[in-house]
Parts: structure tokens; C-alpha cells; sequence
């Protein structure tokens, strides 16, 4: 287990972020030290240390009498398990976590509890639906880009743009610099270079469709008026002319599906939305995995599953007397 004696992380997120009970304040920023180290992307890299925290602020109250013998869950094995079932059932329960959710805070458990010596708990996944990742429906995308087009924000317009045109995850959008996405009044492409995984995922090009290279073509003159533009590579920049940050690409986005009525909008959701789109309009599994960059094509074929409008139109189909 590490002993680093990294200064305790108080940065704060969405619903809390990585701020631990004081009691457990050093057993985290020793965590938190050792996250810094693990083979994963920034973001999910918070989202474990975010997770933790949830479950260790929940063990400081709620969850005080996990194991009816008394032992502490941090250090006994039979204690762990109590309590990260527990856990479970008051995420879906109390806390109302979709499953997919819930699973996640698990595998985040997985990796804290492996890393104090105790390895997995010994608790099952939440069942999944059977149903796709949530999409936009045909209506819902026309509103969101029509709202796109509106955007005072040159910058933040290209991003929804490359978000629903590609398929890009929020992370390695962030990562792409100029030279990643050329573009010619005909030819257009992003080059992903590092994707999800632990080897950072394969390298992929997606080429661009007309509605991406526009906004790419508008985008980088602008760019260049920005500050810092001329020495920091990142195709997207701050105010102050470094590399955005997927929290502020998550807040573009969400305040832009809320404007429009839509609340629940993510960069995930307009991934979900390319590629729920491009197969249910012919493309080919293989096809539509690559550009996603999944290695495998079944982690694909979840977007061939039925969404909940499909279940809401089958059952309308239904005869009645009016």
C-alpha cells in the first residue's frame, strides 16, 4: 500500500467531488497520490477519486454499522463486503443511481480496495437494461444544433459540432491539437491519437463530413486571435490560452441542452447520438466500432439494443377503440 504523504486534495466537483470525511482525509490524499501514478486518463482518474470519496463519506455516517461484528471495512475483508453491498443498495435505492452508475462507483471500489491490499469485494454488478445508451431522438438533434449555430462562442459551437459529427469522447477532444484535425474546403479528417484503455487505445481518423469541416474552418482563423495560440498546440484553448478541460467541454454542452429543454445532454450523449445514428441509418458494425474506437465490436452492438422510444412506439402500435 503507498505511504506517499501527498498534501490532502480538496478540489471539489459535481455532487461533492474529492473531499473525504476529515477522519479519512489522509488515508485519500495517499489514494489520490497513488492515482497519479495509475494508467488512466485525467478524467477518469477524478472519477475514481470522486467515487472514493462518496463511498467514504457515506462509511463516515450511514454506513458506520456495515458489519454487525464491529470490524473495520478499510482493513477486514468481511467487512469490506458488508459495507460495499450496502453501499450498493443505497445507491440504487436512496441515492436512485442508474445501474450503470452504481456499477462504475463499483469498479472504482474494485481499484481502492485492491490497492489497500483487501483486493474485490465480493458484491454483484447491478443488472443492466437491456436497452441502447441513450441517444438523441431525430427532433431533440436538430434542436441542439440549431442551438450550436447560435452560440456567441465560436469555439464552443465547434465543439458541439466535432462532438455530434465524430464521435470523439470528451477527453480526446480535448487532446487533439491543430495539427489533428486538416481541413480543405473538400477533405477534412480529426486524428485521434491516443484513445480509451490503458495502452491509450488505438489511433484512429475519423474523417470529417461537411457540417465538421465547416465549423473547423471557421474555428481556426479564430483560434488564432486567442491568447497563447501561437505557442500551445491544443486545437481548443481557455481564456488564458492553455488546453481546455473536459469539465468545461461537460459544462458547454449541458448548458446548451438545457437551453434548448434537453437536461440531460453530455458529450457522451452526443457520442451515443453519432453512433446510434450511422447504424440505424445502414452502416456496418465493423465500420461504425472503428470509428469509435472500441477494440471490440460487441462493446458496439450495444447501440443496436431498443431505446425507450422504440418500446414507447411498439406498445402505441397497439389497436384500440379510438
Amino acid at each position: 500500500m503507498t505511504t506517499s504523504a501527498a498534501a490532502p486534495f480538496t478540489g471539489r466537483g459535481r455532487r461533492g467531488g474529492e473531499r473525504p470525511p476529515d477522519r479519512y482525509a489522509d488515508l485519500f490524499a495517499a489514494y489520490r497520490a497513488e492515482l497519479d501514478h495509475v494508467r488512466l486518463a485525467e478524467h477518469s482518474r477524478r472519477a475514481y477519486a470522486s467515487r472514493v470519496a462518496g463511498f467514504l463519506r457515506w462509511l463516515d455516517t450511514d454506513g458506520a454499522a456495515a458489519d454487525p461484528t464491529g470490524a473495520d471495512p478499510l482493513s477486514d475483508a468481511h467487512a469490506r463486503d458488508f459495507a460495499v453491498r450496502d453501499y450498493r443498495a443505497h445507491l440504487l435505492a436512496v441515492a436512485k443511481r442508474r445501474p450503470a452508475t452504481v456499477n462504475a462507483h463499483l469498479t472504482a471500489l474494485d481499484h481502492f480496495f485492491t490497492w489497500r491490499h483487501l483486493g474485490r469485494a465480493v458484491v454483484d454488478r447491478a443488472d443492466l437494461p437491456e436497452q441502447a445508451p441513450r441517444a438523441l431522438s431525430d427532433d431533440e438533434a436538430r434542436r441542439v444544433l440549431r442551438a450550436a449555430e447560435r452560440l456567441p462562442s465560436l469555439r464552443d459551437r465547434t465543439i458541439i459540432e466535432l462532438l455530434y459529427n465524430t464521435g470523439v469522447r470528451c477527453a480526446e477532444l480535448v487532446a487533439l491539437d491543430v495539427d489533428d484535425a486538416p481541413v480543405t474546403a473538400r477533405t477534412g479528417a480529426v486524428h485521434v491519437r491516443a484513445g480509451k484503455g490503458r495502452d491509450g487505445g488505438k489511433p484512429r481518423t475519423i474523417p470529417a463530413n461537411p457540417r465538421g469541416r465547416r465549423a473547423l474552418s471557421d474555428w481556426k482563423p479564430a483560434r488564432a486571435t486567442w491568447p497563447n495560440a501561437d505557442n500551445d498546440p491544443a486545437l481548443f484553448l481557455n481564456r488564458y490560452g492553455r488546453r481546455l478541460s473536459t469539465r468545461t467541454v461537460d459544462q458547454v454542452v449541458a448548458d446548451l441542452g438545457r437551453s434548448v429543454g434537453i437536461d440531460d445532454l453530455s458529450p457522451h450523449v452526443l457520442r451515443h447520438t453519432f453512433a446510434t445514428a450511422m447504424l440505424r441509418r445502414g452502416a456496418g458494425l465493423v465500420l461504425v466500432a472503428e470509428l469509435l474506437g472500441h477494440a471490440r465490436t460487441d462493446t458496439t452492438r450495444v447501440y443496436t439494443k431498443p431505446t425507450e422510444a422504440d418500446r414507447v412506439r411498439a406498445v402505441e402500435l397497439l389497436p384500440g377503440d379510438s
